[in-house]
């Protein structure tokens, strides 16, 4: 990717020494334009009193799509500047936006995606400050089998929708193969569990409930030749009420390995979400397995498959739990690269018990692929054109 950059000089006062300073402007904009069977015309209506759950009617759509095919589309600016002794600073600010109408996404906000600053050395690692991803991201990121497409890979049902954290410090280390990452949240900003909302919008530091909203995580990366292998937590801990905060957890660990131009992936990732009160709102077991393989230099295939186990969801407020049919989906992609700037792309997926990347909207993991009412499957296709700066 060939990128923009300033380079500026700082000259110290006092010592006379030199500190440079590189800033670098970068970006994607990625534009795919979509078929999907079966689209409900709105998110089905919920009573959180009882869990019914109501399917709206719908039908086939055919649309230019916000989230990008193969990347969120975004701009950025990241930086460091030498301090001496190997100590840098550093910092990202990262803007999404929808190709399809230039608005901004993560609901708004002018640096949605991340916003920090840190401080970072060769040997020791970087201590960063800011709305951040979280270590349960870093997990996965080189482990699934389609790299978190928007299109089509259910990264928000794998993550939890608070994969982007508020108020978060976030250690990062390498050495040699192994990678370790680790975060804590003040707040992480998530402003509901499934339907229900959170005290103060999920934003956490709140005078005398220390636990409300907060958030943390590690991760352990290992990977040397053609052999990769990771293992995480994570746990984010929502209040409903004031000082009365519940409980999400994940762990999960996957692995990979490369064959000449393939690379086999494969994953799981346990997952459960109880109340303040110990009732399990959702838990289940996703498992996946997919490969990549470079056809030619330019060509690259992905296949993938994933299958939740859902045991337990419980919607809203609702004292009766139920264990809906297991959703499953199979994803592909054939992306066509004309340079190392841009390239093109063909996808597809195919989903059963569920809408498209896992929608379920009803327990807050909606990616806007609400299942039509009298309908238990969804298939989408899409072809796009993604260009990096």
């Amino acid at each position: 990717m060939k990128k923009a950059s300033v380079l500026l000089a700082a000259f110290g006062a006092a010592s006379g020494a030199a500190n440079a300073q590189s800033v670098t402007l970068y970006g994607v904009v990625d534009a795919p334009v979509e078929f999907a069977t079966h689209v409900a015309s709105g998110a089905p209506t919920i009573n959180t009193a009882t869990g019914e759950i109501t399917q709206r009617p719908g039908g086939n759509r055919f649309a230019m799509i916000s989230s990008g095919g193969l990347s969120g589309s975004r701009w950025g600016m990241r930086g460091t500047e030498s301090l001496g002794t190997g100590l840098n600073a550093v910092f990202t600010l990262e803007s999404g936006f929808g190709a399809d109408e230039g608005r901004s996404s993560q609901g708004g906000r002018l640096f949605g995606r991340q916003a920090w600053v840190g401080l970072q050395h060769g040997t020791y690692g970087t201590v960063s400050f800011g709305r951040q991803y979280a270590a349960i991201y870093d997990a996965f990121s080189n482990f699934t089998p389609m790299g978190y497409a928007p299109l089509y890979e259910p990264s928000t049902y794998l993550l939890g929708s608070g994969f982007r954290q508020d108020n978060t410090v976030k250690y990062t280390g390498k050495f040699g193969p192994l990678s370790a990452y680790a975060h804590y949240s003040f707040g992480a900003g998530q402003g509901t569990l499934g339907v229900v909302p959170l005290v103060g919008g999920g934003s956490g530091e709140s005078p005398g409930n220390f636990r409300d909203n907060t958030a943390y995580g590690a991760t352990l990366i290992y990977a040397s030749g053609p052999f990769g292998v990771t293992a995480t937590y994570d746990q984010w801990n929502p209040a409903v009420t004031a000082g009365d905060p519940g409980r999400a957890r994940k762990a999960g660990a996957a692995v990979s390995y490369k064959i000449g131009p393939a690379k086999l992936v494969a994953g799981y990732r346990w997952a459960d979400t109880a109340s303040s009160t110990g009732n399990t709102l959702i838990r289940d077991d996703l498992y996946w397995v997919g490969a990549n393989y470079d056809v030619t230099t330019a060509l690259v295939l992905k296949l993938g498959y994933y299958y939740d186990n859902l045991k337990v969801l419980r919607v809203g407020t609702a004292t009766a739990a139920t264990n809906p049919a297991n959703p499953w989906q199979v994803s592909f992609l054939a992306d066509y690269s004309f340079s190392k700037r841009t390239d093109v792309y063909l996808t597809m997926a195919y989903v059963k018990n569920s809408g498209l990347n896992f929608d379920a909207s009803p327990t807050g993991f909606s990616s806007g692929y609400f299942l039509a009412q009298g309908r238990n499957n969804q298939f989408g296709t899409a072809v796009g054109i993604r260009h990096r700066f």
